[in-house]
């Protein structure tokens, strides 16, 4: 499935399903709400996908994530419920969109479930990049704190997702809001992680994209308290969402999610000014 956006055309591409602690992912709401919403296994984790976005615009394709790429150990697979190793790069060969066709990849941050993809193990061992022609955008201060992790992160940084990247000068490093391409910049959303960025596609007829990463990974977490447990500053979170919202709602953005099985929607304001999902889109 593919949508047009103006002179843009998005596709979404699923990086492989996952589980994550419900109780993690919904931070101080309780069980006894969010379960309603969504479903846990008798481990008390909820399903995920790791949504990633081919953009094709003005001749140029840009991959928006990377998702859980096929690296993992045996026992991580048994920890977060991985039942497979299939990476972004497969699902980009079945649409005939070969890994080197890629010119940018932009991730929002480096945890491994945004940019396992980015590398793969060769027969001999060593760490290749997936996407060898691609610069690999991110925030600065996302590389920084990937680098000097501490031990509330350090379970989300491996430096075999990035590390690569930087030996083959594959890492293009940003500050801020900036553009990568003409329809193609990134926003500073903080709070689930220091460099954290959302990626937003003008199709230039009026029509705008937002993906969002985590700093709004399901439909759920639209509700401005609903903030992943995961996330290293809360109230850097609620004030990313409340500014993109404010945005989203008054250009009418569509916004991509990044681990719901749906992809995005339209937000509006309900009665009591509450943003909440007034439309579900499949890209």
């Amino acid at each position: 499935m593919t949508r047009k956006l103006g002179d843009a055309t998005l596709t979404m591409v699923n990086g492989g399903y996952f589980r994550l602690d419900g109780g993690a992912m919904h931070g101080v709401v309780p069980k006894t709400l969010w379960s309603r919403l969504s479903s846990c296994d008798d481990k008390n984790r909820c399903s995920y996908a790791t949504n990633c976005l081919l953009v094709e615009i003005g001749h140029k394709r840009l991959l928006v994530e990377t998702g859980n790429g096929d690296k993992f150990s045996p026992r991580d697979k048994d920890l977060y419920g991985i039942d497979h190793d299939r990476s972004v790069a497969v699902a980009l060969a079945e649409l005939g969109v070969e890994a080197a066709s890629i010119d940018y990849v932009v991730m929002t941050h480096l945890h491994f479930d945004h940019a396992g993809g980015s590398t793969r193990k060769t027969e001999s061992g060593s760490l290749d990049p997936v996407f060898p022609r691609a610069q690999h955008i991110v925030q600065r201060a996302e590389l920084d704190a990937a680098t000097h992790a501490h031990e509330r992160n350090r379970a989300s940084y491996l430096a075999e997702n990035f590390a690569p990247l930087l030996d083959a000068g594959l890492l293009q490093l940003v500050d801020g809001a900036c553009e990568i391409v003409p329809g193609v910049s990134v926003i500073p959303t903080p709070g689930h992680s220091h460099g954290h960025q959302s990626i937003l596609i003008d199709g230039g007829n009026g029509e705008k994209a937002l993906f969002l990463g985590d700093v709004v990974p399901t439909q759920v977490h639209v509700r401005l308290p609903w903030i992943m447990g995961y996330d290293l500053n809360v109230e850097e979170t609620l004030a990313s969402k409340k500014r993109i919202f404010a945005r989203a709602i008054a250009e009418r953005w569509l916004v991509l999610w990044g681990h719901d099985r749906r992809h995005g929607g339209y937000l509006a304001y309900d009665g009591s000014g509450q943003p909440v999902v007034a439309e579900l889109v499949d890209v």
